[in-house]
């Protein structure tokens, strides 16, 4: 399955949607395949500050529990609330719903270093 082109990636599978002066944070569909069916989800609070490849937070599956790493540096701004009561969402829509944080890097350069939606499918198509 092709990523969203519209988006960047991490090595660690989380994507990026930049949005102005801000960026939206996730998980891919491979992430969420790998993990199986997602039952908790712990996330930042707004006001953190979160440094580039390091955990901000984690999602439990049936299966694991696997950490979150930040693709970028930067003050999380909102957090996506509904996954508290929904985490089936990063299983249903990891593009859309489940969404889960939103910060303002302190460095877009770092945004240079995550890859395209074809470097990144290349990538997983070699797991």
């Amino acid at each position: 399955m092709a990523s969203p082109k519209e988006l960047k990636y991490s090595e660690e599978h989380e994507w990026v949607k930049e949005e102005g002066d801000k960026v939206r944070i996730g998980i891919t569909t491979f992430a969420q395949s790998e993990l199986g069916d997602i039952v908790f989800v712990e996330l930042p609070e707004v006001g953190d500050e979160l440094e580039v490849n390091e955990p901000f937070g984690s999602v439990e599956s049936v299966k694991t529990v696997s950490e979150l790493y930040a693709p970028v540096s930067g003050k999380v701004v909102e957090v996506n609330e509904e996954l508290d009561d929904s985490p089936e969402f990063v299983n249903e829509s990891p593009y859309e719903k489940a969404w889960m944080v939103v910060v303002e890097p302190s460095n877009r350069d770092e945004l240079d270093n995550l890859m395209s939606a074809e470097e990144y499918d290349k990538l997983t198509d070699e797991v």
